[in-house]
């Protein structure tokens, strides 16, 4: 069993909020590389996935590119992460290296189980919506990197001081 997600699946969920971001706008590779960072070879295959699993429309043609195939609502990170993953629930097991076996699992099965059942629980309930708006809404047009830490406006209560955003006064 595996609960690390891979490079490919941070990809796909990186190009997925900016698409989010942007759902009236169709994005080209280029622009999808330059504001997630992911190297353009890999934003075509990503995104092949994220279109063979209808979560993406391709938009062929010279101003072409993709953009969200439904709602961001109704989009769980879960379907995201299997688009590129395939089906999370892996029943290998952690100490046979092999298929738990039903009737006589191994030792630690049921904690695996239950840790495994959990992390997809929560894949299920957080939605590509909930993830696009952890951070600050960007300004009218301008393309954000989604891997940047959330923005966080001060409350006063640390000492008073506004902290400076990050890259300011570089």
């Amino acid at each position: 069993m595996r609960l690390e997600l891979t490079r490919r699946t941070d990809y796909a969920v990186r190009a997925m909020i900016i698409l989010a971001r942007h759902p009236d706008e169709t994005l080209s590779s280029t622009e999808l590389s330059e504001s997630t960072h992911i190297p353009v070879r890999f934003v075509t295959q990503v995104m092949s996935n994220l279109v063979r699993a209808d979560l993406v429309s391709a938009v062929i043609g010279r101003s072409g590119g993709y953009r969200l195939g439904s709602d961001p609502e109704l989009v769980s990170v879960l379907s995201i992460v299997e688009a590129v993953e395939g089906d999370v629930r892996r029943q290998h097991c952690t100490l046979r290296g092999g298929p738990c076996q039903q009737f006589e699992p191994c030792e630690i099965h049921h904690v695996f189980s239950g840790a495994q059942e959990a992390f997809v629980a929560e894949l299920a309930s957080s939605t590509l919506a909930d993830v696009a708006a952890a951070q600050q809404a960007p300004p009218a047009g301008a393309l954000v990197d989604p891997t940047a830490p959330p923005s966080r406006k001060s409350s006063g209560a640390s000492r008073g001081t506004p902290q400076p955003a990050p890259g300011a006064g570089d």
